[in-house]
């Protein structure tokens, strides 16, 4: 059985390819349904998020289960084979671990030493395990990645002054407008990442933020929490006017605020500058906002600017993190490997076993003059020599598939105590 993991991410994929890849949570339950019906693949598991998309399968055709996962993720989202095709990238086994690894350690993340990525891997595991779509294989996979994350982060420094995208996108505000006391903050959305792009703006000084949501009650919610003010998504009209910053992080599938919207609501302006920052994929934000007069616009690809800024502190805690991922992935080839020979030396042990079993019952007719206690001795005996016969074979068959070589040991195994014909 081997692991895959296709995808695409922020080092192969712009923010316009991503967002066309991007999976809903029910666009993910519904593709992980379409692939784990299928006769190739065992086990599926999704992970999206504004930086990356990846799949990871359980297969014992690799092949057949790439087309599958793509096909499947072609007519959940709206990207196209070929788009997707030319920006995925594949992994299988040992080399698919080491990536879950250092994406759950944030080794691999446009924000080093972000950690907003653990609790996204999480997610997509517990999202598979609901869907009954995970098993042995991908349950050790993201169970070992989420320690390895966890490891990282309590023995290095990497998250220590570490920013996520949202404290970024703060930063990327304040060298655009300034001091942030005197500005006026629009936040469009009020998920987990809407929350905590406010409460980083009220760190750094906001006085006023308004939080603007779908549903209202919500956005009244967020509102409080951090002592701004909330508004239905629908009434954001009127706030336009008065903005100095909008970030906006909203969950929906479409564009939330059109050029048409923010020139009818910075009429009244004067020369007051804007900024419009948007960290969602697919884009909250319409493009062509940033051609308007005295506005700018970034989107999350433009943030990697910002990061550049604050990676010099952390990359020697990084090289310290690869480390700690690097021994995990060894155990996890060593479990792998284990779990390719268990078959063999089961069978192995069930052929001699039943072999001792008949050897026993030939003779049995002749041990009927022994007491218990020599029928006992009997067969601690020969279970001792079964056992100690067969534990160097075990042993060595084991040490090779570890090291690479196991293969041919396997092979030979089975054709010389002929365990295929007795499966």
């Amino acid at each position: 059985m081997n692991v895959i993991m296709l995808g695409i991410s922020h080092k192969t994929a712009p923010v316009e390819l991503r967002e066309k890849a991007a999976l809903s949570d029910s666009a993910a339950r519904a593709m992980l349904a379409d692939i784990t019906a299928s006769e190739f693949v065992t086990e599926a598991a999704a992970l999206s998020t504004c930086n990356r998309i990846e799949i990871y399968l359980a297969s014992a055709d690799p092949p057949s289960a790439e087309a599958i996962a793509t096909e499947a993720l072609v007519r959940h989202t709206n990207v196209s084979a070929d788009r997707f095709g030319c920006a995925r990238y594949v992994l299988r086994d040992d080399q698919a671990a080491s990536h879950l690894y250092r994406v759950a350690a944030s080794l691999d993340s446009m924000v080093l030493g972000e950690s907003e990525i653990q609790g996204q891997v999480l997610d997509a595991w517990e999202r598979g395990m609901a869907l009954d779509a995970v098993g042995p294989q991908l349950n050790r996979l993201f169970r070992g990645a989420l320690e390895v994350g966890k490891q990282v982060r309590s023995d290095t420094r990497i998250g220590r002054g570490a920013v996520s995208v949202s404290s970024v996108a703060v930063d990327l505000a304040r060298q655009t407008i300034g001091e942030l006391a005197s500005s006026t903050v629009l936040v469009l959305g009020a998920g987990q990442m809407a929350e905590a792009t406010t409460r980083a703006l009220v760190e750094q000084g906001a006085a006023h933020v308004v939080v603007a949501n779908r549903t209202e009650g919500t956005a009244h919610s967020l509102a409080r929490r951090v002592g701004g003010r909330g508004v239905a998504l629908a009434d954001v009209g009127p706030e336009l006017t008065t903005a100095d910053i909008v970030i906006s992080s909203t969950d929906a599938p479409h564009t939330v605020l059109r050029r048409e919207d923010l020139e009818r609501g910075i009429g009244g302006r004067g020369d007051r500058p804007m900024v419009l920052i948007d960290i969602s994929v697919p884009r909250d934000l319409d493009p062509r906002i940033g051609s308007l007069p005295g506005v700018t616009l970034h989107d999350i690809d433009d943030l990697q600017r910002v990061v550049e800024d604050n990676l010099n502190g952390r990359r020697a805690e990084a090289e310290r993190g690869e480390s700690i991922v690097n021994d995990a992935v060894v155990d996890y080839a060593a479990w792998r490997a284990n779990l390719t020979a268990t078959p063999t030396i089961r069978s192995l042990r069930e052929r001699a076993e039943r072999i001792r079993q008949a050897e026993i019952e030939r003779v049995r007719s002749r041990m009927e003059t022994l007491s218990d206690e020599d029928r006992e001795l009997m067969e601690s005996v020969s279970k001792g020599i079964l056992n100690t016969l067969l534990h160097d074979p075990t042993v060595r068959v084991q040490e090779a598939v570890r090291s690479g070589d196991g293969t041919a040991y396997l092979e030979s195994l089975r054709h010389l105590f002929d365990l295929d014909s007795e499966d």
